[in-house]
């Protein structure tokens, strides 16, 4: 078995005792937005003003991948930084023939495991309330999981440097807020001045969110897809790249 394998195996084990505590941050939250705001607040939305769309089919696959950013910030900043400054996981798995890259593999592959099944189970209840429109919904789950690690592993990449866990804090309040609120989650860029239009195309939840949203509403188009595509693999790959080099020098037994 290679040895990242081995790490993931333990946060596996890990996860086996304590997924219960997980489902209401990571799935129960983002669902009750759905409901609450897609299906209850959204019918006061006239559908013409979302060139014939309800808000629910406006609103679901937004939202999607912003829980995916969400949960990516809670395993890669928290987790992270607990394991490697609180309960010390990570020096203790380094003390073993396991090396800082294989640390770091095995704890990103469970952060897919982890993002990629909160999205399963969200498309799902998208799925039931009828808030696709299309059978390439079926992709807005790996759309989501690709989105979740375009942040994931830069956070992971930076969260291994930082020793104030306040520092964590400020990213959440100052970087992912924003983000979550001007990237179109809960309405669309083209009605925000023209100034802050162009710095929200560049944002990363905007690429999630419109190819999550192109593609339950069946609108995706090739050209389009494949830049988001491109954009959010280039950011996942650079963090793996960064997370190779910081998980060496602070992860030392």
């Amino acid at each position: 078995m290679p040895m990242f394998l081995r790490e993931f195996s333990s946060w596996m084990l890990r996860y086996r005792r304590t997924w219960k505590s997980t489902i209401v941050i990571s799935v129960a939250n983002p669902l009750l937005f759905l409901v609450a705001i897609g299906a209850g607040l959204g019918q006061l939305v006239d559908p013409s003003s979302l060139g014939g769309l309800t808000y629910l089919e406006f609103f679901a696959p937004g939202i999607l991948a912003a829980a995916a950013m969400q949960n990516a910030y809670i395993e890669a900043a928290f987790v992270v930084h607990g394991s490697l400054r609180q309960d010390k996981s990570y020096l203790v798995a380094a003390a073993t023939p396991l090396e800082p890259r294989d640390i770091m593999a095995g704890h990103m592959l469970f952060m897919a495991f982890r993002i990629g099944t909160s999205a399963l189970a969200f498309a799902a209840v998208m799925a039931a309330l009828g808030a696709t429109r299309s059978p390439w919904a079926v992709l807005t789950v790996p759309a989501a999981l690709l989105t979740g690690m375009a942040f994931a592993a830069p956070l992971a990449a930076w969260t291994v440097t930082v020793g104030r866990f306040g520092a964590l804090n400020t990213v959440f309040r100052f970087v992912l807020m924003p983000m979550y609120l001007f990237s179109g989650t809960f309405f669309g860029i083209e009605t925000l001045p023209d100034w802050l239009r162009p710095l929200a195309y560049v944002l990363p939840l905007w690429h999630g969110v419109d190819l999550c949203r192109t593609l339950s509403l069946g609108t995706a188009t090739l050209l389009t897809s494949a830049i988001h595509v491109g954009y959010l693999a280039a950011l996942t790959a650079g963090g793996v790249a960064v997370a190779l080099v910081t998980y060496r020098r602070h992860i030392h037994v």
